[in-house]
């Protein structure tokens, strides 16, 4: 079993190293965790890995990616932004957690869609293929200071599926509120013939990640200061 290293290094399913910039560490100090969301998946994962933790919903608008803008770059803007909203009015000693999940595919970024037919574009142009789903992640603390933001990668295929396979789970409300419009955990499970990389961050949050982060923020620099941005 290989040693586990302070610096964490974060690879790719190809196991290529990711670029430096898509894990910072910034301040490292134990803090009250705060989930600044309102998904119920989040939560559950949270709950079900022994966490303690509270929730204070962002109220953030998620949005559309700029015209150049990568989608891990989109995910990460929207988690630091739900992550800066809640820590501005969070008491001090907290730590609030930041999260948005996105499914890019062909060069789109696929959010939640807005309807039956938004959904169904979207299960039709997973149909058959594979897509990345990409968690960005961003921890601060209050007023304003962020102390980590990172993001996670997983690649997920699709059976090919039928339109009437596509009718009836559009029909089961299910994807509405899924970013891609499908639920890996839910009815969708049956449609999903491979999966490389965090399952939890295709559910909604790369759990193992976190740890990872939280265990190196809670552990001081060898110099007793705290950690640098890079």
């Amino acid at each position: 079993m290989p040693k586990e290293s302070n610096s964490l290094a974060y690879c790719t399913p190809a196991g290529k190293p990711l670029e430096r910039d898509s894990l910072r560490f910034y301040n490292a100090t134990p803090m009250r965790l705060i989930l600044a969301s309102h998904s119920p998946r989040r939560n559950e994962l949270l709950r079900n890995a022994g966490f303690d933790f509270e929730v204070c919903p962002s109220g953030i608008e998620e949005g559309q990616p700029g015209s150049r803008e990568l989608p891990e770059e989109f995910a990460r803007r929207n988690a630091r932004a739900k992550a800066l909203r809640v820590a501005a009015n969070s008491p001090p000693g907290s730590l609030v957690l930041g999260a948005d999940t996105v499914v890019a595919i062909h060069g789109l970024v696929l959010g939640k869609p807005h309807g039956p037919y938004d959904a169904t574009r979207m299960l039709r142009l997973l149909s058959g293929h594979t897509h990345q789903v990409i968690t960005g992640i961003c921890l601060a603390r209050p007023p304003g200071e962020i102390v980590a933001l990172a993001h996670e990668t997983t690649f997920v295929t699709l059976s090919e599926l039928t339109d009437e396979e596509i009718r009836g789970y559009v029909a089961s409300h299910e994807p509405y509120d899924k970013a891609g419009a499908y639920a890996i955990q839910g009815l969708a499970s049956k449609f999903v013939r491979q999966i490389s990389g965090c399952y939890f961050n295709v559910v909604g949050l790369p759990v193992p990640l976190l740890r990872d982060i939280l265990k190196v923020l809670s552990e001081p620099a060898a110099d007793g200061e705290n950690r640098p941005v890079d």
